[in-house]
């Protein structure tokens, strides 16, 4: 770890320095390659200059050291784009998901100082100085106290919380600028949500508190555990939580088939619950933030940030889109996708209709008569290609609510840990208690 140290830039100018040396570097290698090929006799399209692998590694470092923000954007980008960007620029965003920069003893002691006094130490019997953890906004620290509890010490990165807006829309001129990113990306789309999820997620205040009204909806269900949180311990920027031991959710894949099955079918029905029953939406499906416990055969829920209230109404629209595809009835989907907010007035009928047959693939777990095999099945695969083609469209696609674009990425979120875990699941089953 000691050697993936490197100082946030806390101050708006050292941040935008990051950027805007990065920028240079690009358009300097930009310069070099393309004198390099017209050298011989090749004529290079920009697009091919900036993708080299030099400039794609400069991105993805500056974004890592960066955080906050700016590493926000590549994460979103890796998990909403898809096969939209180039496979180089894919692959790198996804490094970005879990290759996060930690901070150095003497920048992450002044701000425990700056935080909690200079007698910070002393709630703690042992406070660890280097993380176990380090993701986009903060990094997570071990500790324990006098009483023995062990707890979990998240973190937040010095500068996020005031630099998100500008950071943000920084990236976005470098990626704009550069043609990281294609044309029919909606990147404007993906920054502004981008920009109100990291909002919350920096206020460690509002996590604290899904965290509360989500142990309130799970209730004494047997099958979960929520760390609970140290109020004492915790302010907007400090976040202590009891410390769950578990194994990463990835390493059910190892499991029996009935333990697999398991899982998967326990996630995704605690996904429906959230849907319909909750009306709060966990919405970052990210592996990191499950865990298994093999012994008490319990799921580890952890990082709240993300969470997100569901109206009756954006619930309803799902639950009778879900029931027409369980039906095979498609305009009973069309008006529920209607509810929800996906189609303009005037829609052309034959997009309208593309968009309804990729809810209906979308679906197919839940009118699969029997438990669906995600380890065997190409529907993620089928629905990237549809959504491609409906892309080249862009006139006439309408941007759905934003929630419901959370909505999508949780649902695609549980199918693909399945099909990690290649479990089997009566999806159907489970939902067949919403249909009504």
């Amino acid at each position: 770890m000691k050697n993936n140290e490197v100082k946030v830039p806390s101050g708006r100018l050292s941040r935008l320095s990051k950027m805007g040396g990065l920028a240079s570097r690009l358009a300097g290698n930009v310069l070099f390659e393309g004198a390099k090929q017209i050298s011989k006799g090749q004529s290079p399209k920009l697009q091919q200059l900036v993708m080299t692998p030099s400039n794609i590694g400069h991105v993805a470092e500056k974004l890592s050291q960066l955080r906050g923000a700016a590493m926000k954007v590549g994460q979103m980008l890796s998990m909403d784009a898809g096969d939209l960007v180039a496979p180089e620029l894919a692959e790198v965003l996804a490094k970005l998901r879990s290759d996060a920069k930690v901070m150095p003893h003497k920048q992450l002691t002044t701000l425990l100082v700056q935080q909690w006094g200079r007698d910070w130490l002393a709630p703690f019997a042992q406070f660890e100085l280097r993380p176990f953890a380090a993701a986009s906004i903060g990094q997570v620290h071990l500790a324990y106290l006098d009483t023995g509890e062990k707890l979990a010490v998240k973190i937040q990165y010095p500068g996020v919380r005031d630099s998100i807006d500008s950071d943000i829309d920084n990236v976005a001129t470098l990626l704009k600028v550069s043609r990281l990113i294609p044309a029919n990306v909606k990147l404007d789309t993906l920054l502004a949500e981008a920009k109100a999820q990291l909002h919350n997620e920096a206020d460690y205040h509002f996590e604290a508190d899904q965290i509360a009204l989500y142990q309130q909806q799970l209730g004494d269900n047997p099958h979960f555990i929520v760390p609970k949180v140290y109020s004492a311990l915790s302010n907007n920027s400090i976040l202590t939580m009891q410390f769950v031991e578990g194994t990463p959710i990835e390493s059910v894949a190892q499991a029996s088939q009935e333990v697999r099955n398991l899982v998967a079918s326990r996630l995704m029905e605690l996904c429906f619950k959230e849907l319909f029953e909750f009306k709060l939406l966990q919405s970052d499906p990210n592996f990191a933030n499950f865990q298994y416990q093999a012994d008490s055969e319990k799921i580890v829920l952890l990082d709240f940030g993300a969470t997100r209230s569901i109206s009756d109404k954006l619930a309803q629209g799902y639950q009778q889109l879900m029931a027409g595809a369980l039906k095979h009835d498609k305009e009973q989907m069309a008006a529920a996708a209607q509810q929800i907010g996906f189609f303009q007035d005037a829609i052309d009928p034959a997009h309208k209709q593309l968009i309804i047959d990729i809810f209906y693939q979308a679906c197919e777990p839940i009118y699969f008569d029997g438990e669906y095999d995600f380890g065997q099945s190409t529907l993620a695969k089928r629905i990237t290609e549809a959504g491609k083609a409906m892309s080249t469209q862009q006139n006439e696609w309408h941007t759905p609510p934003t929630d419901a674009i959370f909505i999508h990425r949780k649902l695609a979120g549980m199918y693909l840990l399945a099909a990690k875990l290649k479990a089997k699941v009566n999806v159907g089953e489970l939902f067949s208690k919403y249909r009504e």
